[in-house]
């Protein structure tokens, strides 16, 4: 078992330990939300899932084990006599007014840049699931790992990089995690942009901090960046941490934990 299972199975066995009071019938519209609901309430107060719940990417997969997965749709949705959807891409803005004309409350989580903006997106889904304490919970793990995390890198600069070809700058969550364990990040921009093949060949960064290079992620893009020659030549020796696809694409707690990886890899 790896180690971030083991970790995800520890926080499910220590949330479902916590006292909870009765919530909302709850409803996940996509795997972001998914992590959410599956920190936070308790699982007789699930309705479903999304489908993508118990993928090799989803963070809290071996929680959603044995809970009923549906699709986005009004009808389902309905059918489950949800009074509460939590989303975050999933659905769209005419699913969501059609659900509040009939009286289920949506709860949107934030596209954040921030770790602030992280604890917000936390604190307003665990008041809507009536369980501020577990949302409290979260909020206090994700401080931890970042107070494990501050200063690591001293200053050493990396270059953030995902298998589909893409950095991230300056006000982006990536940029946050980085700034989190300690290092300087070698984007050149604000938020994302491509990284030039020619770039990587000509100055290549002394440290590559890689994303979704997994074998998961890299098994659905057939002609992924990530799969060029001269990206696996210039990661061989350059590579700081290559961090897990569960701990990314979703404004959550857990990127903490993406932190402190960097972190750990910035002190050996």
């Amino acid at each position: 078992m790896s180690r971030g299972l083991a970790a995800s199975l520890a926080l499910c066995a220590a949330l479902a330990a916590a006292p909870a009071v009765a919530g909302p019938r709850v409803y996940s519209l996509d795997q972001c939300a998914d992590q959410f609901v599956l920190a936070m309430a308790p699982r007789a107060d699930i309705a479903a899932l999304s489908h993508r719940a118990d993928d090799a990417d989803s963070h809290l997969r071996a929680a959603a084990r044995g809970l009923p997965r549906r699709r986005a749709g009004l009808e389902p949705i309905l059918a489950s006599k949800a009074q509460l959807v939590v989303r975050y891409w999933g659905g769209d803005p005419m699913l969501t007014r059609a659900l509040e004309r009939r009286g289920v409350k949506v709860v949107t989580i934030d596209d954040v840049q921030d770790f602030a903006g992280v604890r917000a997106n936390v604190r307003k889904v665990a008041a809507a699931l009536a369980q501020p304490a577990r949302g409290e919970t979260l909020v206090a793990q994700m401080e931890l790992r970042l107070a494990a995390s501050a200063g690591a890198g001293r200053g050493r600069s990396a270059l953030y990089m995902t298998s589909g070809g893409f950095t991230a700058g300056r006000g982006t969550l990536i940029g946050a995690m980085l700034a989190a364990a300690g290092l300087d990040n070698l984007a050149p921009d604000v938020s994302f942009a491509p990284v030039p093949l020619e770039r990587l060949a000509l100055t290549p960064p002394a440290a590559l901090v890689l994303g979704y290079f997994d074998p998961a992620s890299l098994a659905t893009q057939r002609w992924a960046f990530g799969r060029h020659h001269l990206v696996r030549r210039t990661a061989q020796g350059r590579t700081l941490a290559a961090l897990p696809s569960s701990v990314l694409g979703c404004p959550a707690w857990f990127a903490a934990d993406g932190a402190l990886q960097l972190a750990r890899a910035a002190r050996r």
